[in-house]
């Protein structure tokens, strides 16, 4: 059972560092195409939509962060290990 849950924490905590780096690589895109210097607005508001939904996938994915945090902080608070099975 425990191999099972290192696993899980494992994955999650590797889809959690590869989303962070999702987010910030979209950031800094989104802050590139902005700055371009090129006459084209439609381009300039595609950068400036890449920088607002990577700020608010950052904000979705501290939030779900900090929810799971604080539920594995609960389980492991009131983790009761299971008693022995009876023997004969």
């Amino acid at each position: 059972m425990t191999d099972i849950i290192g696993f899980l924490q494992d994955i999650i905590v590797n889809v959690t560092i590869i989303a962070w780096i999702i987010f910030f690589l979209t950031w800094v895109i989104g802050w590139a195409i902005k700055g371009l210097p090129i006459p084209f607005m439609r381009v300039k508001r595609h950068g400036e939509r890449l920088i607002e939904d990577a700020v608010w996938a950052a904000f979705w994915l501290a939030m779900g962060t900090t929810v799971f945090a604080f539920i594995s902080y609960i389980a492991n608070q009131f983790y009761q290990p299971l008693p022995e099975p009876p023997t004969i």
